[in-house]
């Protein structure tokens, strides 16, 4: 447990603060900025969460990269979708104020698409060369 508190800080507190907003009930504006707003949010959250995982993943392993990168593959961009995946069946089932969206889902899994590319095509190549 200390080994993942001290190699990912930053991805377990983002973790805990998707998983706190996914859950707390929010005030109500009224007036939505744009349309379809919350996808945006969505978008962010888990392109940011897997965006970090695979920063750190790339920082902490940068010598083993052939051996370890399918751990990045499944900690940066498996378990995120996974984790978007679950919090939507619970908001769903378990909540009375929240409701499970297939195009949330969609934006989280876009989301962490994008930080996916992002990081294996621009990060990791500049990490490596350091």
């Amino acid at each position: 447990m200390f080994y993942y508190l001290k190699k990912y800080p930053f991805s377990l507190f983002i973790i805990a603060t998707v998983i706190y907003l996914s859950f707390f009930q929010p005030p109500s504006l009224g007036i939505p900025l744009f349309p379809n707003f919350d996808k945006v949010v969505h978008f962010c959250m888990y392109g940011g969460l897997s965006g970090m995982l695979w920063l750190e993943f790339l920082r902490n392993h940068r010598q083993s990269e052939s051996t370890s990168l399918m751990h990045a593959w499944i900690g940066a961009t498996f378990c995120p979708i996974a984790l978007s995946g679950g919090i939507e069946i619970a908001q769903e089932y378990l909540t009375s104020y929240r409701g499970g969206e297939w195009t949330d889902f969609l934006a989280n899994t876009l989301g962490v698409a994008t930080a996916t590319l992002i990081a294996y095509y621009i990060l990791r190549p500049r990490i490596l060369k350091n």
